[in-house]
């Protein structure tokens, strides 16, 4: 899956994207200077026993490059927000207040939440005014994220700067020997490809084919930082890897080291750490590696490369301190539940498909509010069939490859095209990268809360020009 990226893409396609990539302005350079890393966001815990958090989305500016200014979004802040850490088993009650002057949501991506708190584009948050999502944290350890999810205005309030990072930590998670000193050996990393121009600004004007192949930029952010570079310890760091782009898929690797161990994706731990020399994410996932510089003789960088064609040096890693923690990668990590097949009441199929005029269709519909389009049973198993239809042929302009995103429930993956997913995928997983031509066969136990969600394209333009349907949950 992961041998000839660039191939999964016809030599078609990339004649188009060349004519949008073409188009771009060059972006100005920046020097690195020390990576960015979200604070903590503060809570406090009522007499009711609750974990009570603030978040306020507001209009800001950044000068990602010294002396240009560009207008942002951001959530307690000019550019992304803070990160909000909880545990299992807490209740929790996150209060949004909307200062910007357009409604938005946010939507917890990955956690299991009733429909009510989820975020989606129904639980919408006109200007001026405030929403409280509120939950027990059920799930396992994660690293999960918050971002807007407004019908029509994703991609865009993303874009200019809503997004965080959501943690859960658990009793297992305590007791498992990995760095955990959070902006020391333990560190979130959100990339983002933005396309500056000029004058060293950027803003969101997608045209056509932008709509179509992508949003691609010229330029990787990490937490909001332009070539970063961080002081860390001389030993194993784990990173917290999610790729926040909006539709640029990125294929990343360790300048400086032979590999890499990942051990966590979308929903939690892998059962052991899995070594790799490089991995790709697609728009919205995440995953935790762990990087070793125990006797790096200098520093390491993370490479990431595109699916737009470029390569950038995102982030750079300079071994200093001595090592906080020590890990060994031949220890199991967790116990993965197993959904078997036999299990499943239903076996659904969706097919993905683009069109001309940008119109993006999951089962030849584009999203309606008004319809649900599936109807699943409290309790029930399902297997989910997804097949990208922009494929095999099918001509220049529709050969792309989507993701796929469920809400409301962690799933894991069956098969990819009939073969077993690789080791790294073979967890918790909420998204799904699909190529095209691909079919990708997942399972869930429906099993949380009934109320209404949403599964998407996590490809954020697509989503807004319609490839996102809804499914009812009902007892």
């Amino acid at each position: 899956m992961f041998v000839g990226f660039h191939a999964r893409i016809t030599e078609a396609f990339f004649f188009v994207l060349l004519l949008a990539i073409l188009a771009m302005p060059t972006a100005a350079a920046g020097p690195g200077g020390e990576l960015p890393v979200p604070p903590l966001l503060e809570s406090e815990i009522t007499e009711d026993g609750i974990r009570r958090f603030l978040l306020t989305a507001d209009e800001g500016s950044m000068e990602f490059i010294a002396g240009h200014t560009t207008p942002t979004l951001g959530y307690n802040g000019s550019y992304l927000g803070p990160t909000i850490r909880v545990r299992r088993g807490e209740d929790v009650s996150i209060r949004v207040d909307n200062a910007l002057a357009e409604p938005t949501t946010v939507h917890w991506h990955g956690a299991d939440v009733p429909a009510e708190a989820d975020g989606g584009p129904h639980q919408v948050i006109p200007s001026g005014q405030s929403w409280t999502a509120d939950f027990r944290v059920r799930q396992p350890a994660a690293t999960l994220w918050y971002h807007p999810h407004f019908k029509g205005t994703t991609a865009k309030q993303v874009y200019e700067g809503l997004a965080g990072m959501l943690i859960i930590d658990d009793a297992i998670s305590d007791t498992l020997p990995l760095p955990r000193n959070y902006g020391v050996d333990d560190l979130p990393i959100i990339l983002q490809d933005r396309r500056f121009d000029r004058s060293g600004g950027f803003s969101y004007r997608p045209r056509m084919p932008d709509i179509m192949h992508g949003y691609f930029g010229n330029a990787m952010l990490v937490n909001g930082a332009l070539e970063p570079r961080k002081d860390v310890p001389a030993g194993p760091v784990r990173l917290r890897l999610m790729n926040g782009s909006n539709s640029t898929f990125l294929r990343l690797s360790f300048g400086g080291l032979e590999s890499f161990h990942v051990i966590a994706t979308d929903g939690g731990f892998l059962e052991a750490p899995v070594e790799m020399e490089r991995l790709i994410l697609s728009p919205g996932e995440r995953c935790e590696v762990i990087i070793d510089l125990t006797g790096a003789s200098g520093p390491v960088t993370l490479l990431t490369e595109t699916n737009g064609g470029d390569a950038f040096e995102a982030v750079t890693f300079q071994p200093s301190d001595p090592a906080a923690a020590v890990w060994n990668p031949k220890d199991a990590l967790v116990t993965v539940d197993t959904i078997h097949e036999s299990e499943s009441a239903k076996t659904r199929r969706f097919e993905m498909r683009s069109a001309m005029g940008a119109r993006m269709t999951i089962n030849g519909r584009t999203m309606s509010m008004d319809r649900v389009d599936q109807r699943i049973r409290l309790g029930d198993t399902e297997i989910w069939e997804i097949v990208n239809r922009d494929g095999g042929g099918m001509g220049m302009m529709m050969n792309q490859p989507h993701n796929f995103h469920l809400h409301a429930v962690q799933f894991r993956i069956l098969d990819i095209n009939g073969e077993a997913p690789p080791a790294h995928m073979d967890g918790w997983k909420d998204t799904v990268q699909v190529w095209p031509g691909d079919t990708v066969r997942i399972i869930a136990r429906f099993d949380s809360y009934p109320g209404l969600y949403m599964f998407h394209c996590h490809l954020l333009e697509h989503e807004d020009n319609g490839m996102m349907g809804q499914f009812a949950v009902v007892e």
